[in-house]
């Protein structure tokens, strides 16, 4: 891998800030990293407080918004409440339907089939709201590029919000109110929110004009932690304290239908690695294999058998899902192997037998294998439809874009996308993406990249050191766990390859002369057991191993340079 160091602060302000908190100056550099400066603003980020968050009103039509809402529950009109099939739409459907029965709403759901309607508003689902005598329909993580289907929504006398968080187009559907903070003009300080936090935003909004306070939504924010997670927003700003909080609501005081997920695991404390790995794709497993109705109806239940019997479904569904994009996977290996050039920029393939529930899954895996911007197709119809998946600093949405002429219909955001095309424009699409990619693409962007923070001595690592970084959380983009580097070590001989296949390797540290020994796991860094034999240097993040009650430092090493 290629190590990237993060920018080093002045020493200056390192050691102030170390006096100032009382931490290791370690810390202090990873904290000054996320621009955190002095005692007050790290005060706001170990104690994310729901009082920081910014007023719902700053956000672009909100007004209008919460207007038309008012008059839909002041006249008793019939809603429909529209999201995506993935995590975040379902969630913000669940989230949303919840907090509109509350306020005496009539409303009914609507998430389109992944097969039959694709991604967003659809015209099927227009026709649906207006058979079933819905004049409003609020669009949940999608909408902003619906501009046909907004005026197909007019025409039926069914006036439409979208609640959207991807990059809108040049043309903004001219529905009764857009709320997007990406949006040209849009003043809301904070772009980075999810589908579901958008929902959420204008929730807040509604509640507040009424006179209500933000600890009244704290029910929501289990929901809102799932959506922030599964969809891989930054979690820095507004998302970190609406996912702190709703990660102490998840794993205190879950939703019956959270809770019912929940029983299926193994862990009873979830963080939100936990949701990305273990909730998520259980929620995604029904839009993926069967309908994403079954995840929105658990998510809404009280029923507790029957929540309990529809997690299980959704378990199973997992399952499935795990085979299918296993087989798949190697599919796409082997063609990879026999069809690709070693100097290929890109990865593109097809395959009409290929499910297009986990052709974004297996993307991503192919891209663990050969390191560069994939797109995988299957047959929908008359169309072939694609998911797509970039590697670290290469925009896809700006390649895919040069490339729109041979698509349909497509969207997405920096590192994943989703498009369809006709089957005759496949080879065409397939040479200018690669044309595109070659143009844009950094030699250093082909390179796997490890950010780290700076050099840390093993020597200086204890528990109360892991327990501040353990109040950094919740990680993710935009402030993930802090990665440190340190050199000149040893092997104490007792470091070995461990697994299936030998794939990971145990190690046995020694820092500096004392012969302090520290433990370590690298997975599927087996192969590179060969450079430990010498005098080398580690990559790697701070954990804890548990064992028989006792709990000890274990170092989870990313990368192994030979010194």
């Amino acid at each position: 891998m290629r190590w990237k160091y993060e920018e080093q602060p002045a020493e200056e302000d390192v050691r102030r800030l170390s006096e100032d908190l009382n931490v290791h100056p370690a810390i202090a550099r990873a904290l000054l990293q996320r621009n955190i400066h002095t005692f007050d603003e790290a005060k706001a980020f170990f104690r994310p407080d729901l009082k920081d968050l910014h007023d719902p009103f700053s956000m672009k039509n909100m007004d209008k918004a919460v207007a038309r809402l008012d008059k839909a529950l002041l006249e008793g009109e019939k809603i429909m409440v529209y999201g995506d099939y993935d995590v975040d739409g379902t969630t913000s459907v669940a989230m949303m339907s919840t907090y509109l029965r509350k306020k005496g709403a009539e409303i009914t759901t609507h998430i389109p089939d992944r097969v039959r309607e694709g991604y967003g508003i659809s015209f099927l689902g227009i026709d649906r709201a207006a058979e079933e005598k819905a004049s409003l329909l609020i669009a949940l993580d999608c909408g902003i590029r619906a501009v046909d289907k907004v005026e197909y929504a007019r025409e039926k006398g069914i006036d439409i919000i979208i609640c959207d968080h991807h990059s809108p187009d040049e043309i903004i559907p001219d529905a009764v109110a857009v709320l997007n903070p990406k949006q040209p003009g849009c003043p809301y300080p904070y772009k980075g929110l999810s589908g579901c936090g958008v929902g959420f935003k204008f929730m807040q909004a509604h509640h507040q004009s009424h006179g209500g306070k933000i600890e009244d939504l704290i029910e929501y924010l289990d929901l809102l932690a799932i959506s922030i997670g599964a969809d891989i927003v930054p979690i820095t700003g507004e998302n970190r304290v609406l996912a702190y909080h709703g990660l102490k609501r998840l794993n205190e005081q879950p939703r019956p239908g959270v809770k019912a997920i929940k029983s299926f695991l193994d862990k009873e404390v979830l963080n939100i690695t936990d949701v990305v790995f273990l909730i998520a794709p259980r929620i995604n497993a029904a839009g993926r294999l069967a309908h994403a109705k079954l995840a929105a109806d658990l998510l809404m239940g009280t029923d507790k058998s029957r929540l309990l019997q529809q997690a299980e479904k959704l378990n199973l569904l997992n399952r499935d899902r795990q085979d299918l994009d296993d087989n798949i996977t190697q599919e796409a290996l082997k063609r990879i192997e026999t069809e690709s050039k070693q100097e290929d920029y890109t990865t593109v393939l097809y395959d009409e037998n290929w499910h297009n529930g986990v052709i974004g899954i297996v993307a991503s895996r192919l891209i663990e294998t050969y390191y560069r911007p994939t797109i995988i197709f299957t047959k929908k119809g008359e169309l072939l439809t694609g998911s797509a998946r970039s590697v670290s600093g290469f925009n896809l949405y700006e390649a895919i874009q040069d490339c729109e002429q041979w698509l349909e219909r497509w969207g997405g955001h920096k590192y994943a996308a989703g498009m369809s095309l006709k089957p005759c424009n496949l080879e065409n699409f397939a040479r200018c993406f690669e044309q595109s990619v070659r143009k844009r693409m950094k030699p250093e962007w082909k390179i796997p990249e490890i950010k780290i923070s700076g050099e840390l001595d093993l020597r200086d690592i204890d528990m109360k050191f892991y327990r501040i970084i353990e109040q950094m959380a919740p990680f993710g983009p935009g402030n993930m766990r802090p990665v440190f580097s340190s050199s000149g070590l040893r092997d104490n001989g007792y470091s070995r390859t461990v697994g299936k296949d030998n794939s990971h390797l145990k190690l046995q540290i020694i820092a500096g002369t004392e012969y302090r020994t520290f433990d370590g796991i690298a997975f599927n860094l087996g192969h590179l057991e060969d450079l430990i034999k010498g005098s080398f240097r580690i990559a790697y993040t701070i954990d804890v191993n548990e064992w028989n009650g006792r709990a000890t430092i274990q170092l989870k090493v990313k990368d192994i340079h030979r010194e």
